[in-house]
């Protein structure tokens, strides 16, 4: 799973024009799943999420974790982070779980971080989406499962 994480002060997602979920401060998690990827990733990935020191303390320094700042935390589903971009000048998604396992896969590891605590809001999977931030920094991390 590859996951995209951006520290941000408020965020949404809109699906024409409607909005669907938003959260007043924490983290935005873009999150791709690839052929590879199985339940262990997802649990994986929330764990660490949720242990991350990302966030400031009194003294601006990246000390606590998303459970000590009470953060928000809305997970959008993104397959373009699967994509393949080392050959030619179009993105090759070969990667890409099918959608049926990694819809599966998004809702398991949004119930990993429910389950470890954590409020948490959500995109809708395959929908054409709208989202907005304010990043917080700006403060961006790349998470790869397999990578640990």
């Amino acid at each position: 799973m590859r996951a995209v994480i951006q520290r941000v002060k408020a965020a949404s997602v809109a699906i024409n024009n409607k909005v669907v979920a938003n959260i007043k401060g924490g983290l935005v998690i873009f999150l791709g799943i690839l052929k590879k990827d199985s339940a262990s990733d997802a649990e994986q990935l929330a764990k660490k999420i949720k242990c991350l020191r990302i966030f400031n303390d009194q003294n601006r320094k990246m000390n606590l974790c998303a459970e000590e700042v009470a953060a928000e935390l809305l997970v959008v589903s993104q397959f373009t982070l699967c994509a393949d971009l080392a050959k030619g000048r179009r993105p090759s998604f070969e990667q890409a779980q099918t959608p049926e396992i990694a819809k599966q896969l998004y809702l398991e590891f949004i119930q990993h971080l429910k389950g470890l605590g954590l409020k948490v809001e959500q995109g809708a999977f395959r929908e054409y989406m709208t989202v907005h931030l304010d990043n917080d920094g700006p403060v961006t991390f790349i998470l790869d499962s397999e990578k640990g």
